[in-house]
């Protein structure tokens, strides 16, 4: 019967994580957390997330790092897509849609544009599109590790009037749960470095239990707060169309910027990737320091509606990429054949 289930769910088109993320959020509906559920949960949410930058710092190596930053053209270009490029984008959707959704979807909406980028399935999808992988390693963990100063800083700056942002105590709180973690990491990753990457899988449950945990705590807080009885199947259907614009802007201005400065292809591969990508697995518990007391829950919900639709539209796009006769990998700038 379970083989039978799991054969099922191998043929959907849709990406199982998926339908577990839909899981928590029903869960989060029917049994939120509140009272002293919401203490342990808040707590395993900590734990999760400081575990999971311990194992980030122990499996990065530092080798990798320094010799990304030397392809300073790349990593410029990647960060100006990320740190830029997304968040002018997420301020013209803010003052375009000011009077057409609510108050916490336009925040989450800019708040999804100063996000770092992602780690995994950045470099997943630069290697299945072989393309630059340890230009894109080092480019998504530079930005990650920039990120947990950058994204509150630019946070402070664009999102001065919805009393939220850049504070000391916010810094300490990201500092104590992702960077302190991190290092702690990079530290032991001598004695357990070698150890992590022969168990993948420790490093992708950590990973991905974090994110289930973090969805059902801040789904918890909005179903006990009664946030979600004030979203219309509406306002979903535009959120998630807003996404697919932002990610289609951007992937466009990538591909088309790699190509005018003359990167060759597996250089453009990377930049595409990783300058598209917006981590939700760092964006996630960010927003539970840098928002307290605001609904997370609708904040977060662009997030995780472009966390999907990346991971679709750059599943294809990568397999698009990966097909390419060899001999284009030569070929500086040339648009790949249809």
């Amino acid at each position: 019967m379970i083989s039978t289930l799991q054969k099922l769910i191998a043929r959907l088109p849709i990406d199982p994580y998926l339908l577990l993320l839909i899981g928590t959020v029903g869960l989060a509906a029917l049994l939120p957390a509140q009272g002293s559920g919401k203490v342990i949960a808040d707590a395993a949410v900590s734990v999760a997330v400081a575990l999971l930058f311990f194992l980030y710092g122990a499996r990065l190596s530092p080798q990798a790092v320094w010799s990304g930053l030397a392809n300073w053209r790349l990593q410029g270009l990647t960060f100006a897509s990320t740190f830029i490029l997304f968040p002018l984008i997420g301020l013209a959707l803010q003052a375009t849609l000011r009077p057409f959704l609510p108050h916490d979807l336009l925040v989450g909406m800019l708040y999804l544009c100063l996000l770092p980028s992602t780690v995994q399935s950045s470099i997943a999808f630069t290697s299945i599109a072989r393309g630059n992988v340890p230009a894109a390693l080092c480019s998504a963990s530079v930005s990650n590790l920039l990120g947990v100063v950058i994204t509150p800083l630019l946070v402070s700056l664009l999102l001065p009037g919805s009393s939220v942002g850049f504070s000391t105590k916010a810094l300490e709180d990201i500092g104590m749960q992702i960077l302190l973690p991190f290092v702690v990491g990079q530290a032991a990753r001598p004695l357990i470095g070698d150890w992590l990457l022969r168990h993948r899988t420790l490093t992708s449950v950590v990973d991905r239990g974090s994110v289930l945990l973090v969805v059902y705590a801040a789904f918890s807080a909005g179903m006990v707060a009664g946030v979600w009885s004030q979203l219309s199947v509406w306002d979903l259907a535009v959120v998630l169309g807003l996404c697919l614009l932002v990610l289609a802007l951007v992937i466009g201005a990538t591909t088309w910027a790699s190509r005018r400065f003359g990167f060759d292809i597996p250089d453009e591969i990377a930049i595409v990737f990783c300058g598209s990508k917006k981590s939700m697995a760092g964006g996630l518990p960010m927003a539970t320091i840098l928002f307290p007391g605001h609904a997370v829950g609708m904040i977060v919900l662009p997030l995780m509606l472009f966390h999907q639709a990346q991971l679709f539209v750059c599943a294809t796009l990568a397999r698009r990429y990966g097909a390419r006769d060899q001999r284009a990998t030569a070929m500086p700038g040339k648009a790949l054949s249809a």
